[in-house]
């Protein structure tokens, strides 16, 4: 009997499994966030409040984030509000243990066998405070308006279109998130102009507009997949908890 009380339900596991790859995809993005690479040059210069572009120049952030994209709209679906909230605010701690972490790994003494040197690790680890500032505001803001929308699209719909709800509330939220931090991180350090910072967050928000479609049949796999593995009956009894919880937050 003690050794059952200890067994995971199969909804409590895929919490945790839901929980793990957000928060792993969350610290990788964060983690390279700082490095700018040119998706494509551009076959024409664009102006953008005065200032030309050549090329689409973009965070390497946005490798790892689709996949938060994924798991924020299926622990939406199946947790609920508060379910995703949790881990929202458990990913913005990780943020800050990451960042101390990565301070405690500069501040340590480098082996002379060691392969990377210290300006190379210090180089790519060193993110200054703005880039973490911008970083968990524009994070912890980002998430709140994408799980906000997502339910109002859930009602608006009556539980119908997964693909609108899951697009439309990535939609609305990541020029935000992008914005933000691209502002707070690198406008006080005049590492970019403003003009700068408009244009990168147009670029990112482009890719994110793109991969946003091109990852709704991911999702609807993934649901799929996750219906199979919790039952059928119990998989609709968790989406239908989940959003009556959400529209009565203080309800039974």
């Amino acid at each position: 009997m003690i050794r059952e009380a200890y067994i995971l339900t199969r909804p409590q596991k895929l919490y945790v499994i839901c929980a793990a790859v957000f928060i792993t995809a969350l610290v990788i993005a964060e983690a390279t966030a700082s490095k700018l690479f040119t998706l494509f040059e551009l076959p024409f210069t664009i102006t953008i409040l005065g200032e030309e572009f050549t090329r689409v120049t973009m965070t390497a952030g946005v490798i790892a984030f689709p996949i938060t994209f994924i798991v924020t709209d299926l622990m939406n679906e199946y947790f609920g509000k508060k379910g995703i909230q949790f881990v929202t605010l458990l990913g913005m701690v990780m943020i800050i243990f990451e960042f101390l972490l990565l301070q405690v790994a500069m501040v340590v003494e480098t082996d002379p066998v060691s392969a990377v040197p210290d300006e190379a690790f210090n180089a790519v680890f060193g993110a200054t405070g703005w880039i973490i500032l911008g970083s968990l505001i524009a994070y912890l803001v980002g998430q709140l308006v994408d799980i906000t929308l997502f339910h109002w699209l859930r009602n608006l719909t009556n539980g119908k279109m997964l693909w609108l709800r899951a697009t439309g509330s990535t939609f609305g939220s990541q020029f935000l998130d992008t914005f933000l931090v691209l502002s707070i991180a690198f406008l006080p350090t005049g590492v970019m102009s403003f003009q700068t910072v408009i244009a990168v967050t147009l670029f990112n928000y482009a890719y994110k507009f793109l991969i946003a479609i091109g990852i709704t049949p991911v999702i609807y796999g993934v649901h799929w997949l996750m219906d199979r593995y919790l039952g059928h009956e119990t998989a609709v009894e968790m989406i239908e908890k989940a959003a009556h919880a959400s529209n009565h937050p203080s309800g039974p």
